[in-house]
């Protein structure tokens, strides 16, 4: 169904208003904070990955301000278990009749935005109970299953850095992330910019500029964006050109790539042009759309091998050629 164009322009200034409302506590990144909204917007969730200090848990508690959504932190340990973040029974005892029962406490997960900072601290059974979450958008504990709250939103970050004590996401698991946002140091202006902004009397609070009725309408606005035929032949053969047996494969995939990227990759492609296109203010998924998108959807769907470790190629690397190698159609993309 195609996208309303009073309904698009009232829903496209909605989402100026948060970008706009974010930027005014956030220094520069603003490539990072367009793909946080990119994969809010397309109902995805995203791994943040930035050595500290970089702002990744201020740009998350920011966007989650400037909302009038649930917000939840989880400071992923190694001694957290699965029970700290679905929920646990508690027995509990009535003074009067001295009659016991139990009674299921919710979860931080149960929230429309979860922060789960520095996720590979914790072990992959903990690890998973999470990322069960955010496939299937409820809980099964305590003999029953329960839904969790729309929009639900899950942004994850690690440290690429510090790897002791660490458990890293297992490639089928980090498939689960719609985008891999990487975050690099700031410029010199906007370092200059962070210091003078953060050594001085405190910044007012952000105003929340959406409600969770107008995010889901958001969300549905992105679905409800025009992708052709073209499109979606594009979105696929950059994601088949990422496997090293296809015929689509490019040189230095079939050298360097253990494991290319699967079919959901092209749906991530998809939903992210649409967020873009949306947020661009057009109603239609143009070639630009899916090139903006590739590498956070890409990069950690595609896994280097020992050639490509040895000879230090890295992931990134690899993307960046697919995307010089394989050209985009130059018309048909118009609806």
């Amino acid at each position: 169904m195609a996208l309303p164009a009073q309904d698009a322009a009232s829903l496209i200034a909605a989402a100026s208003r948060l970008r706009a409302e974010v930027a005014r506590r956030i220094v520069g990144q603003e490539d990072v904070l367009d793909e946080i909204l990119m994969a809010l917007l397309a109902g995805g969730h995203a791994l943040l990955t930035g050595v500290p200090g970089l702002a990744k848990t201020l740009m998350i508690r920011s966007v989650a301000e400037a909302m009038h959504l649930d917000f939840r932190r989880i400071q992923f340990t190694p001694d957290l278990v699965p029970s700290d973040i679905t929920g646990t029974e508690l027995l509990e005892e009535d003074t009067a009749t001295g009659h016991r029962s139990f009674r299921f406490v919710r979860g931080p997960v149960f929230a429309n935005i979860v922060l789960a900072d520095e996720i590979n601290r914790a072990p992959p059974r903990t690890q998973a109970a999470l990322l069960e979450a955010m496939q299937e958008h409820r809980v099964t504990a305590a003999g029953q299953t329960m839904t969790l709250p729309e929009p639900f939103f899950v942004l994850a970050t690690q440290n690429p850095v510090e790897q002791e004590g660490t458990y890293p996401l297992p490639e089928a698991q980090l498939d689960r992330f719609l985008f891999d946002i990487r975050i690099g140091y700031p410029t010199a202006d906007d370092e200059v910019s962070i210091l003078r902004q953060t050594t001085g009397a405190a910044g007012a609070p952000l105003t929340p500029v959406l409600d969770a009725d107008t995010t889901r309408a958001l969300q549905q606005a992105v679905r409800a964006i025009a992708a052709s035929d073209t499109a979606l032949r594009y979105a696929a053969s950059l994601a088949r050109a990422t496997r090293p047996d296809a015929p689509e494969a490019t040189d230095l995939v079939r050298r360097y790539v253990r494991w290319g990227a699967g079919p959901r990759a092209g749906q991530a492609l998809i939903l992210g042009a649409k967020a873009h296109a949306l947020l661009a203010g057009r109603v239609h998924v143009a070639p630009d759309d899916l090139l903006r998108v590739a590498r956070p959807v890409l990069r950690h769907r595609v896994l280097p091998n020992f050639a490509a470790e040895s000879e230090g190629v890295t992931a990134e690397r690899i993307v960046d050629d697919l995307l010089q190698k394989v050209s985009a159609p130059r018309s048909g993309f118009e609806p």
